[in-house]
């Protein structure tokens, strides 16, 4: 039973809208990544830019296309239809990202990325709201992060392609740049043909939720509770966390050759794959805070190595070991927002996520390069180490998220279960398997403290445990999952069994 359950998860993870979106993300990120590596040298060996307009170009890109990923996600929860809003930031992208072989300054760079950055803005928070609502809530965080994986595969592919442009064009940048459009074009046919837009039931409109709202007061709610301790203590993480580019000219400086910079982007990405999915499965088993914490550990001691790397095979090897820390950190930081979000508001939550890490992305890039400039690059990654370890105090002591789910109340599937005697005292000697019918008889009377349904979905939310795991997937089980459910909470909560389980026999 328990490796059809495994299975089962694995196939809803390889197939339908998780499949396709990867496969999205693969080829856009071929795309972008035949011209991010190669962007600081072009910047600062071909148009003149120092390392500090490096750093406000990143900057100013993602800060700004942040505003956008907090509306585009509260948008997507109004309308109800995720995919146009996905369709159009990926087109977007697709035809701003090859300009950078046209311009002749660096302003033209950072009007390229904005319009670039713009795209990413409109798309990330209704995609990561679509594969959340793709899967069983107990599979979230190996979706994500088989997702992760693809979008790194794409870039470890982008370098390649590069660096193979560059050997028969003889190091011409902008013909590598243009050419960038052609994986692109082929990401937008995959989503016009296969992805598609999952059943979804009409929001509950309890607690004050309305899929009404406006974005104002959505962004008030974001910012609340568990989920706003979240995000602010993510905003310190980031603050630390400036972009992947000055690593490369860290790399550059300790003697890596221009010719293997696109190399060693492809090597640190195939880190990042190889990491993804077993990042996401220690979300789901373990609890994505505990990911998480240890995810910026690692990030915090490759920063301090950085800093003290004196040789190239440093550069090279710091970047493999980088991709664990993208491995422990990507994929259960959605899965949390995931759990932590109401459905209704699922959008809006993750459009203040991608809001949150893009607004303190500005002062990140710019601080960092200003004080690499000013000081050294030594004291600029050793700043950041320190804020990834502060963040990582602060997530231990602030944030009090749910549990990891068990496969078997999230995924239920409304086929008859045992009730395991020696988990219940109070039904030992029963030897209870309750039929279908039974079961939905049982799960119609009410119980004290038990789990109650969210209005129209299906869905479950234990009182004063923030529990909120059944997503759409999981509304077929009905009647019957239902009552597994019980079983689960009654795990977590015995005392609601002993007020409870009396009742359910009878």
């Amino acid at each position: 039973m328990r490796g059809g359950r495994g299975n089962e998860g694995w196939r809803a993870v390889l197939g339908g809208n998780v499949l396709w979106l990867s496969l999205v993300s693969l080829l856009n990120d071929a795309a972008s990544e035949m011209i991010y590596p190669l962007l600081p040298y072009f910047l600062v060996g071909s148009l003149g830019a120092g390392p500090a307009f490096l750093g406000l170009i990143e900057g100013v890109a993602e800060s700004t296309a942040s505003f956008l990923k907090l509306g585009s996600g509260w948008l997507s929860d109004r309308v109800r239809h995720r995919k146009p809003l996905v369709f159009w930031g990926y087109t977007i992208a697709t035809f701003a990202r090859p300009l950078i072989g046209l311009v002749s300054a660096p302003w033209h760079v950072l009007a390229v990325r904005f319009a670039d950055r713009m795209g990413k803005g409109m798309r990330s928070a209704p995609r990561d709201a679509l594969l959340a609502e793709s899967v069983p809530a107990s599979r979230r965080g190996l979706a994500f992060g088989f997702h992760r994986a693809a979008d790194h595969a794409g870039a470890v592919i982008g370098p390649l392609l590069a660096s193979g442009l560059l050997l028969f064009a003889h190091e011409r940048l902008r013909w590598v740049f243009l050419l960038a459009v052609i994986p692109g074009m082929l990401s937008l046919l995959v989503i016009g043909l296969k992805v598609r837009e999952p059943a979804r039931a009409a929001p509950a409109t309890a607690a004050g939720t309305s899929s009404g709202e406006s974005l104002g007061r959505r962004i008030r709610t974001g910012y609340r509770g568990p989920l706003g301790t979240f995000l602010l203590v993510l905003v310190v993480f980031t603050l630390g966390n400036a972009t992947d580019a000055f690593l490369l000219l860290r790399a550059q400086d300790l003697g890596v050759p221009l010719a293997l910079i696109p190399l060693l982007w492809a090597a640190h990405h195939v880190s990042k794959m190889i990491w993804n999915v077993p990042g996401g499965l220690t979300a789901d088993r373990l609890g994505p805070q505990r990911a998480i914490v240890a995810g910026w550990c690692v990030y915090a001691l490759t920063y301090a190595a950085f800093a003290f790397a004196t040789r190239a095979w440093h550069a090279w090897a710091l970047f493999l070991g980088y991709g664990l820390f993208y491995g422990l950190t990507e994929a259960p930081e959605k899965a949390l927002i995931a759990q932590l979000a109401p459905a209704a508001r699922r959008g809006a939550a993750f459009g203040a996520y991608h809001f949150s890490i893009g607004i303190a992305a500005l002062p990140a890039s710019v601080i960092f390069g200003a004080v690499w400039a000013t000081w050294s690059a030594r004291a600029a990654l050793l700043i950041g180490g320190s804020l990834a370890l502060l963040a990582a105090l602060l997530l231990v002591l602030l944030v009090r998220g749910p549990a990891a789910e068990p496969a078997a109340c999230a995924g239920a599937t409304g086929r008859t279960r045992a009730v395991r005697s020696d988990r219940a005292p109070n039904l030992r000697g029963h030897g209870i398997r309750q039929s279908e019918d039974r079961a939905g008889r049982a799960a119609q009377r009410p119980v004290r403290g038990d789990p109650e349904p969210d209005a129209g979905r299906g869905e479950h939310r234990d009182r004063g445990s923030g529990h909120d795991e059944h997503g759409p997937a999981a509304p077929a089980a009905g009647r019957a999952g239902r009552l597994q459910c019980v079983a689960h909470c009654r795990d977590r909560a015995r005392l609601r069994v002993g007020a409870g389980a009396g009742r359910v026999l009878r």
